[in-house]
């Protein structure tokens, strides 16, 4: 007999970032009051599910998102790294247009490809590491749930992919909010589908996009 197993692809919450960076790998970005109170209500989200399995990606931030899943359910946090925020060669900088990184002509030839991309991480990539994750956390919670812990643009990407759609888009489109939960449904090994949820509400429209 199949199995249904359902794998959450929770984002981070709120962090605290007075200086709006793109603060992507870089360590030292934790949680906001507002982000640990996100997570909290994500915990009491996941508390009536049947969560057999939790891990996170290896930053501050989705490791603090996790903590109180891990306190509610009585479940250890794994680390896996495929869980981590993308690569980006606008790191550390305030990026927007008409300010910031997008100011200098220095950084213009890193926009030239927006199909791979060609600022940061190839989509290709994330979306096959993130997919490496879901299935190892599948395999762990047969019959059961996981809670996988990672970031903004990891988790669209994935989605994108199993959605069968273009990776190219608008990061002010994307479906992901803060503290958001994209579950995918398995029977056995099939994938059946994809839902979407936000636990702590809808994330401000000016929030920084892939954080």
């Amino acid at each position: 007999m199949s199995e249904r197993t359902v794998v959450h692809l929770l984002r981070h919450g709120e962090v605290h970032n007075p200086d709006g960076i793109l603060y992507g790998r870089l360590p030292g970005f934790r949680l906001s009051v507002v982000g640990e109170a996100m997570a909290l209500t994500a915990a009491e989200w996941f508390a009536g599910k049947d969560v057999t399995h939790l891990v996170s990606s290896p930053l501050e931030r989705a490791q603090q998102t996790a903590g109180p899943i891990a306190e509610t359910l009585g479940l250890p946090i794994g680390t896996d790294d495929r869980l981590i925020e993308a690569g980006n060669s606008f790191q550390g900088k305030t990026f927007g247009v008409g300010d910031g990184a997008l100011r200098r002509p220095a950084n213009w030839w890193l926009l030239r490809n927006p199909f791979r991309p060609s600022w940061g991480e190839p989509y290709v990539e994330i979306a096959a590491r993130m997919l490496g994750a879901v299935e190892t956390a599948r395999d762990a919670a047969r019959g059961h749930e996981a809670v996988l812990v990672s970031h903004q643009l990891p988790i669209w990407t994935l989605r994108l992919h199993m959605e069968a759609r273009r990776y190219v888009h608008d990061p002010r489109r994307r479906q992901c909010g803060l503290a958001s939960v994209t579950s995918l449904t398995y029977e056995g090994d099939r994938f059946l589908r994809l839902d979407y949820a936000e636990p702590a509400g809808a994330t401000d429209p000016d929030a920084v996009p892939g954080a």
